[in-house]
């Protein structure tokens, strides 16, 4: 007999009333998640994943409401279901991980009474018999000292262990459905790695099926069965995981994984290639393919007639696409087209930083503090960095929260002092003069792109006066009229129309603003560009224009890049050179092709085996760290990555600081590992077609 679906959704429509009338958010939507089946939705900001999520939950808000089709959770409609029975199922037989933990946790209630809430809510439990389930799922999601994070409110933990303590009140009451809408964006790589793998533990563990929304499509890949890819509000391909990532028959997938930076990609020779255009806002989608006007294969009086219907791929019946044309579609030819830009040499050393140290003192007025003599910590943020950037060079400052990289940012752009060493622009010590005190010129050579451009903007004045600004301020030129035409040089240089000048930033998209961000940073002609995460927060087609545009504008003018990120993929594809932090220690440093291959520090190792890769043909080694980056008030002696390296050796790493070992010029590792040791270390990361030479 044919198993019934766990969940089906047949021909949904989800509309939103608004002052402008109807908006129709998710069109003729087909789903069907089988038991213990994981099921991946991709696609850009705003196509409707999320959408689909909360209409599962039946949680649309006051405006939203099923306009058509149907929701079947074990066969029943749920349309049909009263309100009682949908707060039973919802947190029992479904459960739901949102992005941000915070927003899911009740700061003012400790961790263990919000976890027994789920199990006494839906179940005939005693509170001690809830408490002890509670505590055993804790341990289950592998959280450190479980009865301490019981007894703690949901600020006293990190992040990652938020994000665990978020699953396991999912887990509590052993759903059927497991809805998780992006749950570990927020996360560092390495905590992510070990968060996808305890779901996929639990799932096979409990038989949970899974809905498991997201852009990031090499998560997709590693926790998934089967992909549905979404395109304003429709389902535009459907299949298997192999089915879609391996012979995808839509424009758009197509689209998604050009944007992506995958193994092999090279930001001058094979540059990722972004869709042209904008997702169009529903109550302005196209006649006929509403990807058309961003297809590369569009063809009028085909993609512009009726309605395009979801059709079967010959030969695969489960593999769905929507697209007029997929069958007769020549994938090697008028698909888009990288531009490949001329690699640029680096030149003279821009920036120099010296033994650079950055502490802080933390005085508690406590009692007791005083009597122990421990009433003054220091935090050791930043201790002793070293290295060089040149001129038209990109250098990655990589590493997990807390490691120093932001810390290392404000101290070279004049926001805190530091405690010793040296940080020298074109010949000037920066690191004791507060931004304050520094020369006009000298802000102007140093300049930021920040992570969100939601914030960056003043939401008051237009975008060419807030360009304007940073030109006068810092003396490129002061003729109004020359003023405007520089406006105008960089809002073409962002590639962005020049009518954009007059306006205000809540009439632009994310990926535009961001455009803005960068063109205002460029705009004083500075010698160092500090890009901090300038990309997390922007869907995968539109971070590849702006690391496109990133590199155009960065040989162009020639200046200096530093990027700090915690996506080694991106790292990998726009870097030259690569400086991995540790707790305020530089463990690993070099050129990115000697930083991503063997010999490794075992920290970049295991970050590197924690990058989710959207590619099958790719092998990846397993490396999961134990624990949490230990805090920088109270850091581990001897090697400050002895709590959590898979490769320690012995006393020695907890009792000696490592030596820094260059293994060939300009790459040094902090380590105490033999170098015969290091240089027997394996590839992390290996292609098939690698593999089989």
């Amino acid at each position: 007999m044919e198993q019934t679906p766990i969940l089906e959704c047949r021909d949904l429509c989800i509309s939103y009333e608004t002052r402008a009338g109807e908006i129709p958010a998710v069109i003729d939507f087909n789903m069907k998640v089988m038991p213990g089946q994981g099921v991946g939705i991709v696609g850009e900001s705003g196509c409707g994943k999320s959408t689909v999520a909360l209409a599962i939950m039946q949680y649309l808000g006051s405006n939203g409401y099923i306009k058509s089709g149907e929701i079947f959770f074990h066969g029943r409609d749920m349309r049909t279901m009263s309100e009682e029975e949908l707060r039973s199922i919802r947190g029992s037989k479904i459960a739901m991980i949102y992005q941000e933990p915070m927003a899911s946790l009740n700061p003012s209630m400790k961790i263990g009474d919000q976890l027994a809430e789920v199990p006494l809510f839906h179940e005939d439990v005693t509170r001690a018999e809830a408490l002890e389930r509670a505590l055993a799922l804790l341990e289950a999601v592998k959280l450190p000292d479980p009865k301490r994070i019981m007894d703690a409110y949901p600020h006293q933990i990190s992040g990652g262990q938020q994000q665990r303590v978020v699953i396991a009140m999912a887990l509590l009451s052993k759903p059927d459905l497991l809805l998780l809408d992006e749950p570990t964006t927020a996360l560092d790589v390495t905590v992510e790695r070990g968060i996808v793998e305890l779901v996929k533990e639990i799932s096979e563990e409990f038989g949970t099926a899974m809905i498991y929304i997201s852009h990031n499509l090499g998560l997709i890949l590693d926790t998934c069965d089967r992909v549905t890819v979404m395109y304003s509000g429709e389902a535009v391909e459907d299949g298997t995981i192999n089915e879609v990532f391996d012979a995808m028959c839509h424009p758009y997938t197509s689209g998604l994984f050009a944007s992506i930076p995958l193994p092999g990609a090279d930001k001058n020779e094979r540059p990722l290639v972004p869709i042209p255009g904008q997702l169009p806002l529903p109550h302005q989608r196209p006649k006929g393919c509403f990807f058309g006007p961003r297809c590369a294969f569009f063809k009028a009086g085909t993609c512009d007639q009726d309605k395009v219907p979801m059709r079967s791929v010959a030969g695969e019946e489960g593999h769905k696409v929507r697209c007029a044309r997929f069958e007769e579609i020549d994938w090697a030819e008028g698909d888009h087209t990288a531009v490949t830009v001329k690699s640029v040499k680096s030149g003279k050393v821009v920036l120099e930083v010296r033994n650079m140290k950055k502490y802080y003192e933390i005085r508690s007025s406590s009692i007791l503090a005083m009597i122990r003599g421990d009433a003054v910590k220091t935090v050791k943020a930043n201790e002793d960095i070293n290295f060089n950037a040149r001129e038209a060079e990109t250098v990655a400052i990589v590493g997990e929260s807390g490691c120093g990289k932001s810390t290392f940012a404000k101290v070279l752009m004049g926001l805190e002092e530091a405690t010793g060493g040296e940080v020298i622009l074109n010949g000037e010590d920066l690191a004791h003069v507060s931004v304050q005190k520094r020369k006009a010129r000298t802000v102007g050579h140093l300049q930021m792109v920040f992570q969100n451009p939601f914030d960056t903007l003043n939401p008051s004045h237009s975008v060419g006066s807030q360009i304007a600004r940073v030109i006068r301020k810092f003396g490129v030129e002061t003729d109004k009229e020359k003023v405007r035409q520089k406006v105008n040089d960089l809002l073409d240089l962002v590639k962005l129309p020049r009518d954009f000048a007059h306006r205000r930033p809540r009439q632009l998209s994310g990926g535009q603003k961001q455009r803005i961000g960068i063109a205002r940073a460029f705009a004083g002609n500075p010698a160092v560009v500090v890009a901090d995460e300038p990309v997390s927060a922007l869907d995968v087609s539109v971070q590849a224009a702006v690391t496109g545009l990133l590199t155009e504008i960065q040989n162009e003018l020639r200046s200096t890049l530093l990027f700090i990120s915690h996506d080694l993929s991106v790292v990998r594809y726009l870097s030259d050179r690569v400086v991995v932090m540790y707790l305020g220690h530089i463990v690993e440093q070099g050129t990115t092709d000697e930083v991503f291959s063997p010999p490794y520090h075992p920290y970049t190792e295991a970050l590197l085996s924690a990058v989710p890769i959207a590619d099958t043909s790719v092998e990846q080694k397993q490396i999961i760290l134990k624990g949490d980056i230990p805090s920088a008030m109270n850091p581990p002696p001897g090697c400050p990555f002895q709590t959590r390296c898979p490769r320690k050796i012995g006393a020695i790493c907890e009792t000696e600081v490592p030596p820094v070992k260059e293994l060939s010029p300009g790459h040094t590792i902090f380590c105490h590992l033999e170098e015969e040791v290091l240089n027997a270390m394996e590839p992390v990361i290996v292609m098939h077609d690698e593999a089989a030479e």
